[in-house]
């Protein structure tokens, strides 16, 4: 049996993963006297948490503090992370607990989709204009030839703390999988500290943990355009109690080249932006990490592989926007991720 069920939607690309009014079934006083937020910016992006417990018992200071300490192992925007002297080094250095465990996710799941997803892609992005400085010129194939050369997640080792580099020229951005790694450092703070039930949210990452006082699932809304092409509306509802959702998308953040759009996702093997038919996926895994680093590979796909290859691991499932043939938008969707969708919103087909 076919894991996919596939619909027409609608006629403007734009998606993204938006956190519908969290709790929001949550409008009776006794309900809400244990709930407590946090918000905050962080990895140049705002962050939400919301929990359950009959105190306020998380401190905004320690969650800062919690995200600042990644920021200075992880973060390319300082001079002083790990990272930083990393791609600054000749051959590598020793790297903490934080950026190991990211290392090495990234080389499982670079090797899982043969190099669709590589944290060495940075010096690709810079090239195509979405890096620290503006570009006078997007490059030929003769400079993306050059600049290959030290692309590649094989000329990473890891080997014990010390991640090794095969040229000086290497440099990493994992940019693409560390706040899934947040997400999950900040979820698995609030266990320690006993809270049974929340949200964590950074830049619209998530990972869900217990379920709402009265008993039932969270809620989380997908966002997709009106027909009319106005501002974005709530396309479908899911409820979750366990896991988390990540998203790709090709839509929002790209660059205009007469009449061709350039994606912000680059395709490492081949040194180009994107430009297949996919407009935006979103995974749903166990954890932050595992769909925040999935992602980006799967829209990296064919649909036909994206699901395929979606299919064949049991703990994902996918969301999916994409062009057909005849270039209508249409969505699709994973057996398994239709199972999330709150019950009025399970006959959109």
């Amino acid at each position: 049996m076919s894991k996919t069920s596939t619909t027409n939607t609608w006629q403007k690309l734009s998606f993204s993963l938006f956190m519908l009014c969290l709790f929001c079934s949550f409008s009776e006083p006794s309900l809400e006297e244990d709930k407590h937020r946090i918000t905050g910016y962080a990895q140049g992006t705002s962050y939400q948490i919301t929990y359950y417990s009959p105190l306020p018992s998380i401190r905004k200071e320690s969650i800062d503090s919690l995200l600042a300490g990644i920021d200075s192992s992880m973060s390319i925007y300082k001079p002083y992370s790990l990272i930083s002297q990393f791609n600054n080094s000749e051959k590598g250095i020793s790297i903490d607990a934080d950026f190991r465990k990211v290392i090495e996710k990234s080389l499982q799941i670079a090797q899982e989709t043969e190099g669709l997803f590589d944290v060495t892609v940075g010096p690709l992005v810079e090239a195509w204009g979405f890096g620290h400085e503006a570009i006078t010129h997007y490059p030929d194939s003769l400079e993306i030839a050059a600049i290959k050369k030290c692309i590649g997640y094989t000329k990473l080792k890891l080997k014990g703390n010390f991640l090794h580099k095969a040229r000086p020229c290497v440099k990493i951005d994992v940019n693409g999988i560390a706040q899934g790694y947040s997400v999950d450092k900040v979820a698995n703070y609030l266990v320690e500290k006993g809270i049974k039930s929340f949200i964590v949210e950074i830049g619209g990452e998530l990972r869900i943990h217990g379920k709402k006082k009265d008993g039932s699932a969270m809620k989380i809304g997908i966002e997709g355009p009106a027909e009319n092409n106005d501002e974005p509306i709530i396309r479908h509802v899911v409820a979750l109690s366990q896991g988390a959702i990540t998203t790709s998308g090709n839509y929002r953040k790209f660059k205009q080249n007469g009449s061709k759009k350039i994606s912000h996702l680059i395709d490492p093997r081949t040194g180009f932006p994107l430009d297949n038919e996919l407009i935006s996926v979103t995974l749903y895994a166990e954890d932050a990490i595992t769909a925040d680093g999935y992602d980006n590979a799967v829209m990296a796909m064919s649909l036909t592989d994206a699901l395929n290859f979606v299919t064949k691991r049991p703990s994902l499932e996918a969301y999916i926007i994409y062009h057909d043939q005849q270039g209508n938008v249409r969505d699709t969707m994973t057996n398994g991720f239709k199972q999330f969708l709150v019950e009025e919103d399970k006959g959109y087909r």
